[in-house]
């Protein structure tokens, strides 16, 4: 991992994990983040999120059942489990919980370069009022000590969006009550027919 590492989040993978928070905005969500090392620079390429639960967040075996999956479903399309989003019960919760450490860990094992991403309150509210274009979450990955450390502090990673209208489009999506329609794994494992992977969000 250079000192250049970055991350870039697509559009529907950011829209879909801030949904998510938003309908269980009194619990604490989780998701993870699946993509690629782009071959031409240092860049974790963050193409798609899957939304996790919002009940059972610290339980390992549907954890285990949800990670089994996902990486069989996106390993077909070329894709990895490259990180882990979770957004904190209390609105002014900042703090990385050890759910996230272990499930970071674990994810880093097999992915080196994995991020953690937590929501941000503050920025979320932020951008509803117009304020910030910035992502609404904070980066944390690895340090040299194999510690998880909050970026931009040393400049050594950076959160970028691959499509600058991101917000723009996730507050249409607020105004319009969109997360609603978010399914995570809790959702489909209490009615199967409640496709995790959510075909319909986006139409």
């Amino acid at each position: 991992m250079g000192a250049e590492l970055r991350y870039e989040i697509a559009q529907t993978a950011y829209i879909k994990m801030v949904l998510h928070a938003l309908r269980h905005r009194t619990s604490a969500v989780n998701g993870v983040l699946l993509g690629r090392v782009s071959p031409q620079n240092d860049v974790v390429e963050i193409t798609d999120s899957v939304p996790l639960f919002h009940s059972h967040i610290g339980l390992l075996p549907q954890l285990e059942i949800s990670l089994i999956l996902i990486e069989e479903y996106y390993a077909a399309k070329g894709l990895n489990v490259v990180g882990y989003f979770n957004a904190n019960e209390r609105f002014d919760d900042y703090e990385l919980g050890s759910v996230a450490k272990n499930t970071g860990d674990h994810i880093s094992r097999y992915f080196p370069q994995a991020a953690i991403l937590l929501l941000d309150n503050k920025k979320l509210d932020a951008l509803q009022k117009g304020k910030d274009r910035s992502p609404v979450m904070q980066l944390y990955a690895k340090d040299a000590s194999r510690n998880w450390k909050l970026a931009g502090s040393d400049g050594s990673y950076q959160l970028t969006f691959k499509e600058p209208s991101a917000n723009v489009v996730l507050l249409d999506y607020i105004s319009t009550e969109k997360w609603q329609d978010v399914v995570d794994f809790d959702d489909h494992l209490d009615d199967i027919s409640k496709d995790w992977l959510n075909p319909e969000l986006f139409k």
